[in-house]
């Protein structure tokens, strides 16, 4: 009798294709609309994305159809599938965890579906801890119990140019007290109890990336650390800023640049990068 345990998750999980391949997750779009288009967020040029941002124009996000879940899930109980887990972006900045949860009610084998509370390299982390237990042969309870614990011991630390997208989209929750900071203020946030927070202003660009690094050095401490730098697309920039993780924490595990999920970048805007350390 089979115990493989499937893992599923959305694309705000930002997880490279080749990595999702590689650990057999099965990743489920989000819709963006950009003005009359709607389509899979994976169907958008990145660079048309950005300008549109800049130039005003329309664009939102949405859910996927609870359809997609369920023929994930039958493909995969298809597939012999004993149990499947489904994590997903937190349920206070998104439906997907809803509609995963409407399919699941439908097929013919267990479903957990999970709301990890966060979104971006936090949740894929953690959609990578289930997949390798799942990998390595794990029961199901234990398959949850990985991912559960990097939603407890991961912290995703942000940078924007401006609060003015997550304003727009509406997800930018307890960092509202933030709006209507000086224009040389850079916000850092980070996701607490499941939506975007409000971590520290810095006067100036490069001051407040140099903030980042030092929340990130000491979230790590001295820990094995899995640590991600997720932006739009990666510039020398990013580059730098791995550079100075690398230098700043002592015990890094593994250490990646990312293109973040271009639903997660319509709402943090162009310019925006985040940081992702999680003890192992």
């Amino acid at each position: 009798m089979s115990t493989h345990v499937a893992v599923v998750t959305d694309s705000t999980a930002s997880l490279p294709e080749q990595v999702a391949q590689q650990w057999g997750i099965k990743v489920i779009q989000l819709q963006l609309q950009v003005e009359n288009r709607i389509d899979d967020e994976r169907r958008f040029d990145r660079g048309e994305l950005v300008e549109s941002l800049r130039a005003g124009r329309h664009v939102a996000t949405a859910p996927p159809d609870p359809g997609a879940f369920f023929w994930a899930y039958q493909d995969a109980a298809a597939a012999g599938a004993a149990a499947i887990v489904s994590i997903h972006i937190s349920g206070r900045m998104s439906a997907t965890v809803h509609a995963a949860r409407q399919a699941a009610d439908q097929v013919r084998v267990p479903v957990y579906t999970l709301d990890s509370g966060t979104v971006g390299m936090s949740l894929g982390m953690a959609v990578l801890s289930a997949a390798r237990a799942a990998a390595a042969g794990a029961q199901v309870n234990r398959v949850i119990e990985a991912a559960e614990r990097r939603f407890t011991s991961t912290s995703e630390l942000i940078y924007v140019d401006t609060l003015e997208y997550l304003r727009r989209g509406g997800r930018i929750g307890a960092a509202s007290a933030m709006l209507g900071t000086a224009l040389n203020i850079k916000p850092l946030l980070t996701v607490k109890r499941g939506e975007v927070a409000p971590l520290a202003r810095v006067a100036g660009a490069k001051r407040a990336l140099s903030k980042l690094v030092d929340i990130a050095a000491e979230r790590a401490g001295s820990h094995p650390s899995e640590v991600a730098v997720s932006c739009f697309r990666p510039t020398d920039r990013e580059l730098a800023m791995v550079g100075e993780l690398r230098n700043r924490i002592p015990n890094i595990r593994d250490l990646s640049i990312v293109e973040a999920s271009v639903v997660v970048g319509s709402h943090v805007g162009p310019g925006a990068m985040s940081v992702t350390v999680s003890p192992v």
